[in-house]
């Protein structure tokens, strides 16, 4: 008997409350990135989800790094 890969966050289908649990925000930001067309998502049905890649692309491109002074130091 074969066995189904588990899949990976990435490769995951979340709901919005997910996806809110994982950006630590409530319900209406996802669904403001979904109608803005901020973010990837599939439609199923009535029901909307969102890649759990397509959220850690956004989570990603928001990634703002130090700004490092001459010496090496941060700022």
């Amino acid at each position: 008997m074969s066995r189904r890969p588990i899949p990976s966050v990435a490769d995951r289908l979340l709901t919005v409350a997910q996806a809110a649990e994982r950006l630590n925000t409530s319900e209406r930001f996802p669904r403001r990135l979904i109608e803005e067309r901020r973010i990837a998502f599939v439609r199923i049905g009535r029901n909307v989800r969102i890649p759990g890649s397509a959220l850690e692309e956004f989570i990603q491109a928001g990634v703002v790094a130090p700004i490092v002074n001459r010496k090496g130091r941060i700022a």
